[in-house]
């Protein structure tokens, strides 16, 4: 099999080097200081590149045999360009498969470079680790924002954070400016805008305690991903969902499958099956790589 680098931009930069889907010694997180979650909210798209670049030779220098390198980033990728990036903004516009193919040939390294939304390449990874490269994968990331990914990969923008899940005009707190948002229900963000005198864990353990409003939301909360879910259902089928992601912790499985029951009733598609998956931190990486591989062997 092939050897590929799978890059990961979220918080942080991930990078690893991948051989036949399986992490190659240590995975690598830029920048280097862990209590520095901020840093690349406050970098320019430029220096992003730049970081990236210097990742990716940091783990596969020059003279490596690397078939592909795989970039994952949040927000909608068309053709190695971010058109919209809410969680970084600055990425919006930024053509960074071009910008991170020329950084690479100045540190002497012409490696063909593919750039998928983050999400994409958790369901690419989880595809990969777990022998589904030949069926379809579709699993939504719980985090700072929420992701929808799927694959194979389908043209399109497939923003399934931002499925509009209510129609109360008050729920206004995506970070993207649309209002009934999913992201701006279950969005980290959203939650600490719509609870000013609470951080996200402060109201899901109130919730635990019997806090009403804390309750009320919570169920809000459930709905809404359930809705979200409903909506891929009817309009792709049934199938597997995976849930995962770094506050995968707050999903009550038994909730969300109660909401769905609830929403999903034509019986041709209630075959669907949910499943929820600790976060895992080398499988975005492992997308990243597979799916870049997956990419270039579907166009020979």
């Amino acid at each position: 099999m092939a050897k590929t680098v799978g890059v990961v931009m979220a918080e942080r930069v991930k990078v690893g080097l991948l051989d036949d889907h399986t992490l190659q010694g240590a995975l690598q997180e830029f920048p280097k200081r862990t209590d520095d979650t901020n840093a690349l909210l406050e970098m320019p798209t430029d220096a992003l590149c730049e970081l990236i670049c210097d990742s990716i030779a940091e783990v596969a220098p020059a003279g490596s045999e690397i078939s592909a390198v795989g970039v994952a980033m949040p927000g909608i990728v068309h053709k190695g360009v971010i058109l919209d990036s809410p969680n970084l903004p600055q990425l919006k516009g930024a053509h960074v498969r071009e910008n991170v193919e020329t950084g690479l040939k100045a540190r002497g390294i012409d490696w063909t470079v593919q750039v998928f939304n983050d999400a994409d390449a958790v369901a690419a990874g989880l595809a990969a680790s777990r022998g589904r490269l030949d069926r379809s994968v579709r699993v939504w990331t719980i985090g700072n924002g929420i992701g929808f990914g799927r694959f194979p990969y389908t043209e399109g923008p497939w923003e399934g954070g931002h499925t509009t899940v209510t129609l109360d005009p008050k729920e206004n707190y995506c970070g993207c400016g649309g209002r009934g948002h999913l992201e701006g229900i279950m969005g980290h963000r959203a939650m600490r805008l719509r609870f000013l005198d609470l951080e996200p864990d402060e109201v899901f353990a109130a919730a635990k305690k019997g806090d009403r409003r804390c309750v009320e939301f919570v169920e809000l909360w459930h709905r809404a991903l359930a809705a979200a879910t409903a909506s891929q259902i009817h309009l792709e089928g049934p199938g597997k969902f995976y849930y995962t992601g770094r506050d995968i912790q707050r999903l009550e499985l038994p909730l969300l499958k109660q909401y769905l029951y609830e929403m999903v009733k034509m019986s041709p598609l209630q075959s669907y099956t949910v499943e929820v998956l600790p976060e895992e931190h080398t499988t975005s990486v492992i997308g990243a790589g597979a799916a870049a591989e997956y990419v270039i062997r579907s166009a020979v």
